[in-house]
């Protein structure tokens, strides 16, 4: 289980002037030249970010009786591990059935996973979550792609196998308002929450941490039983 402490100050929160951008690529390159970056989990947003406009990734009907909320990294290999074996379950027997509504904030451990959000929110909500699915299963290879021009170019290589264009990835990957926005929402939320590790469940507001799909399950039979 990954674990962090983001650092929230009371009333307002600042970042070190250049503390977000990565500019080290070769000029003979096609990669990206300025990608986002975050240095560190206490890395925080300025107290003038917008967050406001940060779309909420949701699956599954709107009046679902029971409502998840997983905070997950995408650099997070203990993530990866519960999107396979358990919300691919929980989306089939919960999630598509009605049962539960489930909603998916990223958690930002390095610019890497920051990266892949950008890349994996590209295509808006009826792409997320199909982009997010190649991004846990192959979480090995393009977080172990090289240097960070290389994991760019993998990253970007998942976005055109989701249908999008490299002028539309590219304009995503570059959209420096839209990464401070980012960390600044997941900033918020973690300190809401008080969430210290990933993944961290939130269901129906109570707090859990990682768990094998049979004891969600008994806790979600334990709700719809009433």
């Amino acid at each position: 289980m990954n674990r962090f402490i983001p650092v929230i100050a009371a009333g307002a929160v600042a970042v070190a002037a250049g503390a977000y951008w990565f500019t080290n690529q070769p000029a003979t390159t096609v990669a990206v030249t300025t990608l986002p970056s975050v240095s560190n989990v206490q890395t925080v947003a300025s107290e003038s970010t917008d967050s406001s406009e940060i779309v909420e990734m949701v699956m599954g009907a709107e009046d679902a009786p029971i409502t998840i909320v997983e905070y997950a990294s995408f650099t997070c290999p203990h993530c990866a591990n519960f999107h396979e074996a358990v919300l691919k379950p929980l989306k089939a027997d919960y999630v598509d059935t009605g049962k539960v509504k489930f909603i998916f904030r990223d958690v930002y451990f390095d610019r890497f996973g920051l990266w892949a959000s950008m890349v994996a929110r590209c295509g808006g909500q009826e792409r997320f979550f199909g982009m997010t699915d190649y991004l846990m299963e192959t979480q090995g290879e393009w977080t172990r792609a090289g240097d960070p021009v290389a994991i760019a170019d993998s990253l970007r290589k998942a976005g055109r196998l989701a249908g999008l264009e490299d002028d539309q990835l590219q304009a995503c990957l570059q959209d420096e308002d839209k990464a401070k926005a980012l960390v600044a929402w997941f900033q918020e939320n973690a300190a809401a929450d008080d969430v210290q590790a990933t993944p961290t469940l939130l269901i129906d507001g109570e707090k859990h941490s990682n768990m094998n799909y049979e004891d969600l399950r008994a806790i979600l039979d334990a709700k719809l039983e009433g």
